[in-house]
């Protein structure tokens, strides 16, 4: 390995992944690396994973920086023998261009020019286009709504870098990898230099506007954005007299990120419809103390209701369902979402054919996925898919609230607490222990009639508990 200089971009697992925080370098610069071992630990949108080297040498320089993110392929670390002067590592890193070696851990093969793979002479660092003429700059949230549009077909540092310059992406042609847009292809639609030198503050087109208007320079602002880039919202915390209030930067990590794609995804582009039912729990909790008195196990509520959703589902199969374009798919089992709150984020663990399975086998399957989730350590498969969801915020002592549909699937039941109420029955007045259900339907694929028929069933189920505890 004498004289080699090996990168380490940034790895892909998954179709899904664009980018990676590092949690945790698990080596110092300086230090032997082997085959096999762990080096860094790093957090995707659902996973905390490890990169495990499959190269020798030793750790000359760790570029990705603990709690930062970076997309998939970006140079994150460089090992090399000893002997390689640290000049011509400087020189390797300030000119590497990520993507050859984007996805792989492997040493790289040497090239026609008996370079490593990955190593590529980029005489300026901003790419230059020459040209008379640039194109009007449009606002951040209109290439973003054409960033949504494209999806995957755009690599992420293009589309941060079309957003803060404003970059009209509209017939772009793409020549980047897997025929994605790249960010040589958005500075020729910009007509001009895109990216940013070392010697200038990086801030937003939003954030300029605003730091002109209030008079304030932005070269005496700290941004909270990518590479200390100055933002809108940094500006927008300032006062007239340019002074911050007291406040704390908490960057999102690549899993909340991911949420809050997906939410503003669903709210902005499935229609909504809402139907709500008061249900009597009476019946449940005194069958799930029973079930603790003769078996000395009781199983959570949650547990019971997702059962009962499961049955009700196979009751009206139109609502166990996933939406994909104009497609509907109505799928045989039951497959339910359970939200589980963990600290990095909501996270939604499967129970697969739940109506195949007992109240008994799903607690036991409920508290190991949840435990999983807490501890970051779900299996793709774990989460992946179900075609219903449901969130309970009862124990929290929330009464009632309206979820978001989780795409692709048709349908969430939201589940607020348990609370003692007045109610009328046989015309007299008593009190029961009754629960708030709210579901939350895609109208594109789910009618109300369709819901309420759902709904109806399952308040049948709840009120019912001994349909729950029969033969799965």
């Amino acid at each position: 390995m004498a004289g080699k200089i090996i990168p380490i971009a940034m790895p892909k697992w998954g179709m899904e992944m664009i980018e990676g925080q590092i949690t945790k370098w698990n080596k110092d610069e300086g230090e032997a690396v082997s085959p096999g071992e762990e080096l860094i630990d790093i957090e995707t949108d659902k996973m905390t994973n490890v990169y495990e080297a499959e190269f020798s040498g030793v750790l000359r320089r760790r570029i990705g920086m603990e709690g930062e993110t970076y997309p998939v392929g970006q140079l994150i670390g460089v090992v090399a023998d000893e002997s390689v002067p640290d000049a011509e590592i400087e020189d390797f890193v300030r000119q590497y261009v990520g993507g050859s070696a984007a996805n792989s851990q492997a040493a790289p093969t040497s090239s026609a020019a008996g370079e490593p793979a990955g190593y590529a002479r980029a005489p300026n660092p901003e790419i230059v286009l020459q040209t008379s003429a640039a194109p009007a700059r449009l606002g951040a949230a209109e290439v973003e709504a054409q960033i949504v549009k494209l999806g995957m077909e755009i690599s992420p540092i293009a589309a941060r870098v079309a957003m803060d310059e404003g970059v009209d992406l509209t017939g772009v042609g793409a020549t980047g990898r897997l025929g994605r847009i790249s960010l040589e292809d958005v500075a020729h639609r910009a007509g001009r230099p895109v990216g940013a030198r070392k010697d200038r503050k990086l801030i937003s087109p939003r954030a300029r506007k605003f730091a002109r208007e209030k008079g304030i320079d932005p070269a005496t602002l700290q941004g909270s954005g990518a590479e200390g880039r100055v933002l809108a919202a940094d500006i927008a915390s300032l006062g007239s007299s340019g002074v911050a209030g007291a406040f704390e930067i908490v960057r999102m990590s690549p899993m909340r990120k991911a949420i809050a794609r997906q939410l503003s995804l669903s709210k902005s582009t499935i229609p909504h419809f809402y139907l709500r039912a008061q249900v009597c729990v009476d019946a449940l909790l005194a069958l799930r103390e029973q079930t603790r008195r003769l078996e000395g196990q009781a199983f959570s509520v949650n547990d019971y209701l997702i059962r009962a959703c499961a049955l009700a589902l196979r009751q009206v199969p139109d609502v166990n369902i996933q939406v994909h374009g104009d497609e509907i798919r109505r799928f045989a089992h039951a497959d339910i979402a359970v939200a589980v709150a963990t600290e990095k984020g909501l996270l939604t663990p499967i129970i697969r054919a739940a109506e195949t399975k007992s109240v008994a086998a799903i607690s036991r399957e409920m508290r190991s996925l949840a435990e999983s989730a807490r501890a970051g350590s779900l299996k793709s498969e774990d989460y992946q898919g179900g075609s219903f969801s449901l969130s309970n915020l009862g124990m929290f002592g929330i009464d009632q609230f309206d979820a978001i549909v989780n795409p692709p699937q048709g349908a969430i039941l939201a589940v607020g607490a348990a609370r003692r109420k007045p109610v009328e029955a046989n015309f007299a007045l008593s009190f029961a222990t009754v629960v708030e259900l709210s579901l939350s339907c895609d109208h594109r694929a789910i009618d109300g009639a369709v819901g309420a028929r759902f709904m109806a069933a399952l308040r049948t189920l709840i009120e019912d508990p001994e349909t729950l505890t029969r033969a799965a």
